[in-house]
């Protein structure tokens, strides 16, 4: 018997839950009261409780060690928290957000409305005139690191307390504040001008005295808008009028949902009617539409025409409506606004940009704490050691004050110049061309990342669908025999025209009395199956004129072939129809009512549509009743998922195995599949779908067991194949970032058998693993018994869908997110854009590892700004998402070659070059300790101002930062073996550990300085300065050369230039080279500097500093070389 664990249910208390409350609170009220179920376990099997890295033994002790906060947790950072939650408290009392409301809207009258809407103005802009100091100096200064150096900087004011010159403090951090503010004054430009283009856009507005141009910031709640072909949508809008004789359009949606297919949407009836535009005013109406919601695939709402008796009724739904952020792709069409600004579903679904901080800052920032409590005690000792005799409380300060230089500002120039190096190495790779770097404060990120979140479409697949195989049960077509496919079908067609008229009944197509059991020829049966596939679909031919303009298909039109496209929901869909048109058979005119296909020989056939049944995620198939001009008879065509279609066609022996052969190369299977009518038989099923149609409850229940009613013994014709191309190199690449210990989710808002056949011919699910596949759920109760169901499975792929997501989060948050980060890859489908950045959060918090999310839509921007890292593609569905992005490549296998090599050598550089700045400021920290305890505890400086920024700057600022050339590995050694990438996610470059290494070396090495300067020069005690100056010099470049892994020319010239210049100032600046204050006058003169026993003292101190550390690292390398050093040797 499995070990059984009590639930922690999540209630609706927590804030990321707020979201899931909103829109379907009623639904779950009864089953919130349903407590028992808080009583019954979820399994939970032995293996997994008695796994020590299990969440299951942290997460809830973390909760219980969230009680016990006392004054402790308040010194250490409480306080934070506490005035960050009072600061959101007062935020949200001073902006406390209207309730989102239904409304009634007008036909043009925008003066109609009850309420005041927001303004329909785009604003991406983090600041204003008035906040942009105080946000940009908040962002700086909310580092302790920062803030440490403006109070350091702000106390060198008091007289008491001055030691050294103000340059030497306010010059590091005004160019570090000027360098900030500059860079994010360009960014905030730069938002503000791509805004102000956006709202600037001219439309037609339609008004009782004509047409008026209008701003798109200006369009109001109740405005008739007009919008031409290629614009954008300025704001969500009820579809009223267009100029295609249809009563459609087509709208891209790619910017909103990331799918490329056109969008087919329809004007409501009564005012597409009308004779012309301006009886839009003549007529009295409105449109109730349903309070502003996330949900960009659903709407409810109802058009009302009043002057008419009786009045005129049309309910509303998402076919009906044209979302902001869209584009109209054919025809010009008419709408009334009905959402703007802030309440439209593209802004609902924005999440705002987040100031992003790399990993490694707040480490370095956890640091420097840590070093400003060792300067706070040792500044204690200094002042005790004194006895605590007269003031020592400004003693106190004044040794903080010198003892400032163990957290150096050169810290932050360091890592900022840095990371703007890295990404200069990023834009510069020949291997990754076109990459761009558009956050330059977090490169480090790359190298410390566990969870990879990807869009489907356009990321890894070209979203370009190719036919590839037929199968009819007896005989199986591939893509080299599709000419035999051709050639049965100009027989058979020939056959007809040979007849004398394509009325004549032809032997290939199977009269409706024929008895079932004589076996048809396999040109019939191609016959059927081709003519099927060209008649079962929801795809639009539409032609291009030579002017450019899309023109409305008249049945009499030349159908020349080289200016037509075919637009569809679905590219599937286009996939079928471009495959029969290949082999002969070429749908060339649809509109509402009627479609025509085009013969081999040129003959047009014209079909009547009399019922369309479009594909849903529930039916998983899509029908269409139609009537033959010619010959009057009705047949039933379907096509759909075999899982749907298994048990509506007659019985075979072949279906299952096949679609499993099909699935197993990748190729997404749809079964097709006909049934002919009798006049009486259609007649009698118009009469009860009608009736069901009509009904008020149950509506959808009543009308789907109508068409099941048909849905019974029909014709297996054949089995289709297509298959979605990847992008280049997807399948190595994925495999890679596996090996590197990357863990895998796909995010998309398509089908979740489209998402399972990717996931599968990707390779993101391997071909050994299993896939469970988490059924529907939409209560409490049914979650929990899925969840069961799924603990039991192991090393198992998930494939959820958004809305058992939605139900799993609201009820069993941490079980699930428990569970989902065990699989080795999670597939989520259709997901919104809302949720696609809700799952990266819950990740961040649950497991508190770095994420990253890639994608190349609009609908993948909340994903891309939520995660740590973002990374964009530039591809077909626009820059929306690589704009947003904090990297941006052009093809998804540039990113092994981002994180492998440029993640792994932007963080290990940064590591070291952050150390390494620790290292001389601790260093020189130990020296100036030593000083002040001989010299009878005095808070005097060991070295002057000049001397000090000399150090920090131009004697060792170039070797150090050299360190940003350095590397460990051979960028193809890393790629090679991205098993190396596993060392970098924990963090072991930069710890606690490395870092009190570091800081034993600088108090052994600023020790040894010290005491070897005062006892090699007793009787020249007042060259002191000079004599332990140029050792630490010489001491800091060879410690550079012993950090170096791999050297470049480049360092080297760094460490000859540094030392050049070193000596150069010996020789001139020598009046700097006296004891700090206690200086007697007694300057240094060049006779002493060249003297033997000065150069041998200086060598003899350097060796003694440095030569041990260089025997330690030789010997750490013989006998426990790191894994890398195993590679390269």
């Amino acid at each position: 018997m499995a070990d059984s664990i009590q639930l922690h249910p999540v209630r609706n208390s927590s804030k990321k839950n707020l979201y899931y409350s909103a829109g379907r609170h009623g639904r779950y009220q009864v089953e919130d009261e349903t407590s028992h179920l808080d009583e019954m376990p979820l399994m939970m099997s032995e293996e997994a409780f008695e796994n020590d890295e299990s969440d299951y033994q942290t997460l809830p002790r973390a909760r219980v060690n969230q009680k016990q906060r006392g004054l402790g947790w308040f010194i250490l950072g409480g306080w934070k928290i506490v005035c960050c939650s009072c600061c959101e408290w007062l935020a949200h009392i001073c902006r406390r957000k209207k309730e989102l409301k239904a409304r009634t809207v007008w036909l043009g009258c925008p003066e109609k409305c009850e309420e005041k809407y927001p303004r329909n103005a785009i604003k991406n802009q983090k600041y204003n005139v008035f906040t942009f100091v105080p946000g940009v100096l908040y962002q700086q200064f909310k580092f302790f690191l920062n803030l440490y150096f403006l109070v350091v900087a702000c106390s060198q004011f008091v007289p008491a307390l001055k030691i050294g010159y103000l340059y030497t403090y306010w010059g590091p951090l005004s160019f570090v504040l000027a360098v900030t503010m500059v860079r994010e004054a360009v960014d905030e430009v730069r938002r503000y001008r791509r805004d102000k283009e956006m709202n600037s856009m001219l439309y037609g507005k339609l008004t009782v005295r004509g047409k008026v141009q209008v701003k798109s910031s200006d369009i109001q709640v109740g405005d008739l808008i007009i919008v031409e072909k290629n614009q954008r949508i300025p704001a969500d809008m009820i579809f009223l009028r267009t100029s295609e004789k249809s009563g459609s359009c087509f709208i891209r949606t790619d910017q909103l949902d990331g799918e490329t297919d056109w969008k087919l949407k329809v004007a409501v009836a009564c005012t597409q009617r009308l004779p012309a535009l301006g009886d839009l005013f003549s007529i009295s109406a409105y449109v109730y539409a349903q309070k502003p919601q996330l949900d960009i695939h659903s709407f409810d709402g109802n058009f009302t025409r009043e002057d008419c008796e009786p009045a005129i009724h049309e309910s509303l739904s998402i076919e009906n409506t044209l979302w902001a952020s869209t584009v109209v792709a054919s025809g010009t069409v008419i709408g009334v606004v009905i959402y703007t600004g802030k309440e439209t579903r593209s802004v609902l679904n924005t999440s705002h940009a987040k100031n992003k901080v790399g990993l490694l800052d707040l480490e370095l920032n956890r640091l420097t704490k840590a070093l400003f409590l060792a300067q706070v005690v040792l500044s204690v000792v200094m002042v005790a050691l004194q006895g605590f005799v007269g003031p020592w409380f400004r003693n106190l300060f004044r040794f903080t004050v010198l003892f400032s230089y163990i957290i150096p500002i050169s810290l932050r120039v360091n890592l900022d110049m840095g990371k703007a190096a890295y990404g200069w190495m990023i834009m510069k790779d020949e291997h990754i061309p076109g990459t761009v770097v558009r956050t330059s404060t977090i490169p480090e990120e790359l190298g410390r990342l566990v969870y990879l979140l990807t869009d489907k479409t356009g990321t890894l697949t070209q979203n370009e669908m190719i036919f590839k195989r037929l199968h009819l049960g007896t005989v199986s077509y591939g893509t080299d025999t599709m000419d035999e496919i051709q050639s049965h079908i100009t027989q058979s067609y020939g056959q007809v025209s040979s007849n004398g008229s394509s009325t004549s009944s032809t032997p290939s197509r199977k009269p409706p009395p024929a008895p079932p059991k004589v076996r048809k020829s396999v040109s019939s049966r191609i016959h059927e199956a081709v003519k099927a596939i060209a008649l079962c679909h929801n795809v639009t031919p539409v032609y291009e004129s030579h002017s450019g303009e899309t023109e409305s298909v008249e049945a009499d039109q030349d159908f020349s072939d080289e200016n037509r496209t075919y637009q569809a929901s679905s590219p599937d869909e286009v996939a079928l129809v471009r495959w029969t048109d290949s082999v002969g058979l070429t749908l060339v005119s649809r509109d509402l009512t009627s479609m025509q296909l085009k013969t081999p020989a040129g003959h047009i056939l014209t079909f009547h549509i009399l019922q369309i049944f479009p594909f849903t995620s529930e039916s998983k198939r899509m029908g269409i009743i139609v009537r033959e001009e010619a010959t009057g008879d009705i047949t039933f065509y379907m096509k759909g998922a075999d899982v749907a279609m298994a048990s509506i066609v007659q019985y075979n022996d072949w279906l299952e195995e096949e679609c499993g052969n099909m699935a197993r190369e990748g190729l997404r299977t749809l079964v097709v599949a006909k049934k002919s009518l009798s006049e009486e038989q259609y007649q009698d099923f118009e009469n009860r779908y009608n009736q069901a149609k009509l009904s008020i409850h149950d509506r959808g229940l009543k009308v789907a067991a109508v068409v099941e009613s048909l849905e019974r013994e029909m014709e297996l014709l054949c089995l289709t194949g297509v298959e979605d191309q990847l992008q280049a190199d997807v399948r190595p690449t994925l495999e890679m970032l596996r090996n590197a210990g990357i863990k895998i989710w796909m995010l998309t808002g398509d089908k979740l058998e489209t998402a399972t056949c990717i996931a599968k011919s990707s390779h993101l699910v391997s071909r050994s693993q299993n896939i469970h596949v988490f059924k529907p759920v939409t209560s409490r109760g049914e979650a929990h018994l899925e969840l069961n169901a799924f603990r039991r499975k192991h090393d198992c792929a998930l494939v959820i869908s958004g809305d058992s997501l939605e139900v799993c989060l609201r009820y069993y948050e941490h079980e699930f997110v428990e569970l989902a980060c065990q699989c080795p890859a999670v597939v989520c489908c259709r997901c919104s854009p809302t949720q696609k950045a809700q799952i990266v959060t819950l990740l961040q918090q649950h497991t508190e590892n770095r994420t990253c999310a890639i994608g190349d839509g609009g609908n993948d921007v909340s994903m891309i700004q939520a995660a740590d890292c973002g990374i964009g593609i530039e591809g077909k569905e626009g820059k929306q998402a690589s704009l947003a992005a904090d990297f941006s490549i052009t093809q998804f296998k540039h990113i092994g070659r981002l994180l492998m090599v440029h993640g792994r050598n932007s963080y290990k550089r940064s590591a070291a070059l952050g150390q390494f700045v620790m290292h001389r400021g601790l260093i020189i920290s130990t020296m100036q300790a030593v000083f002040s305890s001989i010299f009878y505890f005095a808070s005097v400086p060991l070295y002057q101002g000049f001397l000090m920024v000399g150090y920090a700057t131009i004697y060792t600022m170039f070797p150090v930062f050299s360190l940003v050339l350095d590397q460990d590995v051979k960028p193809d050694m890393a790629l090679l073996y991205p098993e190396l990438y596993k060392d970098l996610t924990k963090g072991r470059s930069l710890s606690f550990k490395t870092f009190l290494i570091w800081v034993l070396i600088s108090v052994y090495q600023g020790g040894i300085l010290m005491y070897g300067a005062l006892l090699l020069f007793e009787s020249e005690f007042v060259h002191v300065v000079a004599i332990s100056f140029t050792a630490l010099i010489f001491t800091e470049l060879l410690m550079v050369a012993l950090t170096i892994r791999t050297w470049h020319w480049l360092m080297a010239v760094a460490e000859a230039v540094s030392l050049g210049c070193y000596l150069a100032s010996l020789a001139f600046l020598n009046e700097y080279f006296g004891i700090g204050r206690l200086s007697l006058g007694a300057f240094l003169d060049l006779a002493f500097i060249t003297t033997t026993a000065f150069l041998w003292k200086v060598f003899v101190i350097t060796v003694i500093s440095c030569l041990p550390l260089y025997i330690v690292k030789y010997l750490k390398r013989k006998f426990s070389p790191p894994s890398y050093s195993k590679l390269t040797s």
